[in-house]
């Protein structure tokens, strides 16, 4: 668990009225032993000065992706870094509608973009600002990509106008973050490795069996297990996305390359967690050539593919093992026959098909352990990455603490 006292937010402060309420917060967040940098957009600075926020923060206030003497540096990389997490309030409409764009064209959203960390916002807008569409979309998709949205009230606004849209009072927002962040780096010290996305089987030099699986879930999973603070090695079959900050990447192609990465890989690794779509059959041979369309018909003759998790479950030094099952019917009685058949520590099982989690931002989980079962709702697959991880650390530190009781009592 990480002490309170360590943790370095780094608040972000746009251009609302509520601004005000900011040096209040950076008080409380201080207060609870939180170190705090504060991170200004040019409206904010309308509002209130930089020389407020330095005298509460004890920190000089950055505002500037141009500042020459900390850009040298790449500060904004450095500061991405530093934080424990980012909370921006207030969080104006503006700003929520860059941050869902993916625009880096200030300090802070450069920040928000650039950072590792998880990200919280405050929004904080007339009740009709909030309630346009836009802004609900734009929300929906933050929320979708793991972004906390903390708030906002109701109440009477700056405006004379009474609804929803106040920011959250600072000592509401304070303890939500610090709270949240009292078990967020469970994994520290621990080395985790991944898979991701599909493989492709190789029929001839241009053609392949592959699967729809984007990778989106194994990569925000690789990404919440490096929040809490893990040394995570990802082995990812081809797919189109950034690979998360502070994560090793290995590219593999088929499910043969994936099985010979992920073991030179575990050494030293304490979880496994499987969630790539591997392929289960792969060509008996591969064409040298590109097969001509010379019949009506043709049979391909398919062999077993390497099972990689079987295969890591059965290690006599074996780490934490987590497989995932996407079935089309029949979940939860697969995933428990997999779970048991192929030993694993845990398994993280949903539904898929047509619509239902492919190429989706969004996904449910049923976890099943032994003696356990537990289902995460519909959320952004990164929010739901983050209570995978959570579990994982739980289930894990539980299973060594049982073997170590265990030993004792041996020797005894």
């Amino acid at each position: 668990m990480t002490d309170k006292r360590c943790m370095r937010i780094l608040l972000g402060v746009t251009g609302g009225i509520a601004a005000y309420k900011s040096p209040d917060l950076v008080r409380r967040l201080r207060e609870r032993g939180a170190e705090v940098q504060v991170v200004m957009t040019e409206g904010a600075r309308q509002f209130v000065t930089p020389l407020t926020f330095q005298a509460v923060s004890g920190r000089e206030v950055r505002d500037s992706l141009w500042d020459a003497g900390a850009e040298a540096a790449m500060g904004h990389i450095e500061l991405a870094r530093w934080a424990d997490v980012v909370l921006v309030a207030p969080a104006t409409a503006e700003f929520i509608a860059k941050l869902a764009q993916g625009r880096a064209d200030d300090l802070l959203a450069t920040l928000c973009v650039a950072t590792a960390s998880p990200v919280s916002i405050a929004p904080a807008m007339n009740q009709q600002m909030w309630a346009n569409p836009a802004t609900q979309s734009n929300v929906a998709t933050l929320r979708g990509r793991g972004i906390t949205v903390l708030g906002p009230g109701s109440g009477d606004q700056a405006c004379g106008e009474t609804g929803e849209g106040r920011m959250l009072e600072p000592a509401e927002l304070a303890a939500s973050v610090l709270d949240s962040l009292s078990g967020s780096r469970p994994l520290a010290g621990c080395r985790v490795v991944v898979t991701a996305g599909p493989t492709r089987e190789r029929i001839d030099p241009v053609r392949f069996i592959s699967n729809r699986s984007s990778g989106k879930m194994g990569y925000a999973v690789a990404q919440a297990a490096r929040e809490a603070g893990a040394e995570v090695v990802l082995v990812s079959g081809p797919v189109s996305l950034p690979t998360p900050a502070g994560v090793t990447r290995i590219d593999v192609e088929s499910a043969r390359q994936m099985h010979d990465a992920v073991h030179a890989a575990l050494a030293g690794a304490d979880i496994y967690i499987g969630a790539a779509a591997i392929a289960d059959y792969e060509p008996a041979s591969v064409a040298e050539d590109k097969i001509k369309k010379y019949s009506d018909t043709m049979t391909l003759e398919l062999i077993r593919a390497p099972d990689i998790l079987a295969s890591v479950a059965a290690l006599p030094a074996r780490p934490f093992v987590v497989g995932f099952a996407a079935e089309t019917r029949d979940v939860e009685q697969n995933a428990r026959s997999k779970l048991e058949n192929k030993r694993l520590d845990m398994i993280a099982a949903n539904r898929v098909g047509d619509g239902i989690a492919f190429d989706q931002d969004e996904n449910s989980l049923l976890l099943l352990w032994s003696g356990g079962r537990e289902e995460l709702a519909t959320c952004g697959k990164l929010e739901l990455a983050r209570k995978l991880v959570g579990r994982i650390a739980e289930l894990r530190a539980g299973t060594t603490r049982a073997k170590a009781d265990n030993v004792v009592r041996v020797r005894r």
